[in-house]
């Protein structure tokens, strides 16, 4: 269940930051109120997941990692932004990161 409730987060995490470049500096209204209500959805999952157990380090890195990945590949697929190599190898270093976090934490 916490995974879900993560994922829940994550994917609301991640309206909100693309609904935030879509309001053009809060001037377009509805991605403003997207913004707005889809961060506050996020940290109440967040919120949620952590209550339930989820250690908050390994929460928070798994919250980043996805969300980074996603907000750029986002940002390179539908909104005309750039990945260059050494963006893609920051993106691959903050998921081994992540995966670090993850396997240390289960010893």
């Amino acid at each position: 269940m916490t995974l879900v409730l993560l994922g829940l987060a994550i994917a609301c995490e991640v309206t909100a930051t693309v609904s935030l470049k879509i309001s053009e500096g809060f001037s377009k209204l509805v991605p403003s109120i997207i913004v707005v209500i889809a961060y506050g959805a996020a940290f109440y999952f967040l919120s949620q997941a952590l209550e339930r157990g989820m250690a908050i380090g390994v929460a928070y890195g798994i919250w980043s990692a996805v969300g980074v990945v996603a907000v750029a590949t986002i940002g390179a697929l539908f909104l005309d932004e750039r990945i260059t190599p050494v963006q893609i190898g920051g993106i691959v270093l903050v998921i081994a990161g992540v995966l670090a976090l993850e396997l240390g934490g289960a010893h």
